[in-house]
């Protein structure tokens, strides 16, 4: 059985070796010593959140936190080709939804989309809310699938920003694959980039609408589509990614 993961801040463990020790504090050490009651000798690993993973073993539990001992420091490099959802604004926490399976899946980076037929609107003090709920998703869900990297969150984009972002992704050898039900290339068949970004974009519960993925094509994207079914807006960004995963031999 895997070990849990815990979560420092990024670039606290850079100066722990092998065979150290690490005091962990704050909320993570009162999770592992007083909530979960992790005690002497228990596998546990902690990691930065930016790819750095102390394996160790607990030492003991202290009113400061939980001290490991650390069999072994892992660097874990990200992968070549960065995996990125856009994920389009949708109701009844769907694209919450999206966002916690596509961590697991493995993400690198998911960027909120104010697409035209969104319902929700993120403006004002929603917006910040709302993005420190999507950060607050993708650390828990890279926990629980014992991630040492955390995705990225973005700002919110609107229409004429994924443009932008799709451009200059393309513009520097990335892709930007757009899901569409009426889109007759397969995402099993399409070339994916050596380096760089592939952009996976996700519409809302109403789709994509014809100007809009107009734009996005013109700009570089590729409508693409997942298969014979269409899905939910809250299954379709992580469907793809695992298919994209597999094939850029993540999943090996």
């Amino acid at each position: 059985m895997s070990a849990p993961v815990f979560l420092a801040d990024p670039g606290s463990l850079d100066a722990v070796a092998d065979g150290g020790t690490y005091l962990l504090g704050g909320t993570e050490g009162r999770h592992a010593g007083v909530v979960q009651r992790r005690g002497p000798g228990e596998r546990v690993d902690v990691v930065d959140g930016a790819g750095v993973r102390l394996v160790g073993v607990v030492g003991a539990v202290t009113a400061d936190g939980v001290l490991v001992q650390v069999q072994r420091r892992v660097v874990e490099p990200r992968p070549q080709v960065a995996l990125v959802l856009v994920q389009a604004l949708a109701k009844g926490d769907r694209d919450e939804m999206a966002i916690e399976a596509a961590t697991e899946v493995g993400v690198d980076a998911v960027v909120p989309w104010q697409a035209e037929r969104s319902i929700v609107v993120w403006r004002g003090d929603r917006a910040a809310k709302s993005r420190a709920r999507w950060l607050g998703t993708v650390r828990a869900a890279a926990k629980q699938s014992r991630r040492a990297h955390v995705p990225d969150v973005g700002v919110a984009l609107d229409g004429r920003g994924l443009v932008e972002r799709v451009r200059d992704v393309v513009a520097a050898g990335g892709a930007a694959l757009v899901l569409h039900e009426d889109a007759t290339e397969a995402i099993a068949a399409v070339g994916l980039p050596d380096v760089g970004e592939c952009l996976v974009v996700v519409g809302p519960e109403g789709g994509i609408g014809d100007a809009e993925l107009a734009r996005l094509v013109e700009a570089g994207a590729r409508a693409v589509r997942l298969g014979p079914h269409v899905l939910r807006t809250s299954t379709a960004g992580p469907v793809a990614l695992a298919l994209l995963a597999q094939r850029l031999g993540r999943w090996g």
